[in-house]
């Protein structure tokens, strides 16, 4: 954020690839160079965390660990740990355990090939990482034995983590555990190697902290007191928003609140331990629902819907005093989209966070839109719109007219087609980053949206193929990159 510059919304499960979502490897590189030809300098993507079966990367099963369905096998074949594996069988579920199996045997062939170097980088990984590892392998490996059952649903001596129980578990767990650490290496190893890909072309990897974890993750279930849940793990009270225009009813969202008086007992440990294992990963990260660390929505649990909650003040500027100690300044962004209050916005303020303009919001209630262009910011981002939001042909095309005009006169009538007058609008706006999805430089409608907030089918699983990248798709970045100085 030091200086202007342009950035791409990808998350890698969308990159092209042989199995049914995109990985770390070849082809990540390969959209590395495309950034850096179509002189882009940031690539943005969703959290990273291990996902429950619906795939959202907003509810992980941790807070540190890596996805492990990115795990890119040729990288595996090329440095000798894994033989040339068949052909990935077809279906998720089918190329999930094919995956799986060739982990397991990468792992064999470590411990048979591997060199001095390589050993030494994996013992250093176990060792750096340990305070959340350890406790994340064991919950994978109980939730595994318990035929993935959440925490709460264990038998209550694993439940309560009682020393001696966690203690039997470990040993009789022990392979399997040792495995679970390896998956986590490669992770982190193939990820290591994509950065310093990126960072030698110039680009940052921008990533994506979600302000709540979810009940049923490894953070939890290793730290119950920071978390406002009954004596048998249940939540008393749990996350999301009021109703407003877009939901009657609001947002119940289910994540467990934190008990922050707790988490400031011992200087906010658990949260630099989160942002620093983020950091490890990328350059710049975006803190989801950042109006959480003013004030929260307390919803009771035992409430079907966000109605009869309320809001709670939070410690957001102790937080954020915590964090600038520990690492000298902050690379965020506050991702202040909703109903914000003057509050929300004196803290993102008060630490000089960048905020977020969304360009597809921009177009309603008159020129003080705070989305326009004309109001935007040298200190933000702005983004045509998000991964929740529709492609921008997609919503351009669900317009009513009257609205369509209101757009079409604001960018001058235009004589290019959607969505290429708003990316224009982004890379011209005075915010120092401005962020395009990949759907909308390829020009992509309503089919390629990645996800639809508030439904829990048909999200995350948008890919894109090389074949729909047009070779004149870099130079036209480049120049109109180059004419807003970016």
């Amino acid at each position: 954020m030091n200086r202007r510059r342009a950035g791409i919304l990808l998350h890698p499960t969308s990159l092209p690839g042989p199995g049914p979502h995109g990985d770390l490897g070849r082809d990540a590189h390969a959209f590395v160079d495309l950034l850096a030809e179509a002189g882009v300098t940031v690539w943005q993507m969703l959290p990273l965390g291990p996902t429950h079966e619906d795939g959202s990367p907003y509810q992980c099963l941790s807070a540190h660990a890596g996805d492990t369905r990115l795990v890119n096998l040729a990288e595996l074949v090329s440095v000798g740990w894994l033989d040339e594996p068949p052909a990935p069988p077809a279906g998720s579920a089918a190329y999930r355990q094919f995956h799986d199996d060739a982990l397991r045997r990468t792992r064999a062939g470590f411990l048979a090939q591997a060199g001095a170097q390589d050993r030494d980088d994996y013992a250093q990984f176990c060792a750096k990482h340990a305070d959340w590892l350890d406790d994340y392998v064991l919950f994978v490996a109980l939730r595994k034995e318990h035929g993935g059952r959440p925490w709460w649903q264990w038998e209550s001596d694993l439940r309560g983590r009682a020393a001696s129980a966690v203690s039997a578990a470990r040993s009789r767990l022990d392979e399997v555990l040792e495995q679970l650490c390896f998956e986590q290496y490669l992770f982190y190893r193939q990820f290591r190697a994509l950065k310093g890909h990126a960072n030698a072309r110039g680009i940052q990897l921008f990533g994506d902290i979600p302000i709540f974890v979810a009940l049923d993750s490894a953070d939890v279930w290793a730290s119950p007191q920071l978390f406002d849940l009954d004596a048998m793990g249940n939540p008393r009270t749990v996350a999301g928003v009021p109703p407003d225009y877009f939901s009657a009813t609001g947002q119940r969202w289910g994540n467990p609140l934190y008990v922050w008086e707790r988490m400031r007992e011992d200087g906010f440990r658990w949260w630099k331990a989160r942002v620093h294992s983020q950091h490890e990963l990328f350059d710049l990260m975006r803190i989801d629902h950042f109006r959480g660390f003013e004030a929260y929505w307390e919803i009771p649990a035992s409430e079907p819907t966000a109605m009869h909650g309320h809001w709670v003040k939070a410690p957001g500027e102790a937080l954020f005093e915590a964090l600038l100690d520990e690492f000298g300044e902050l690379p965020l962004v506050a991702e202040d989209l909703g109903v914000i209050t003057p509050e929300v916005e004196a803290l993102r303020d008060r630490f000089s966070l960048p905020g977020m303009k969304i360009l597809q919001f921009a177009f309603d209630g008159g020129p003080a839109n705070p989305y326009l262009c004309h109001n935007h910011v040298p200190n933000c981002v702005v983004y045509t719109g998000t991964h929740d939001n529709d492609t921008t042909a997609g919503w351009f095309e669900g317009l009513s007219e009257p609205a369509r005009g209101r757009v079409l006169d604001y960018l001058g009538k235009p004589c290019e087609s959607m969505p290429w007058p708003l990316i224009r609008l982004a890379l011209a706006s005075v915010a120092r980053l401005a962020v395009l999805p990949m759907q909308d430089v390829l020009g992509l409608g309503s089919e390629a949206r990645m996800n639809t907030p508030g439904t829990t089918e048909g999200n995350w699983g948008w890919r894109f193929a090389w074949s729909e990248v047009p070779a004149e798709l870099a130079p036209r970045l480049r120049r109109l990159i180059e004419l807003y100085g970016r």
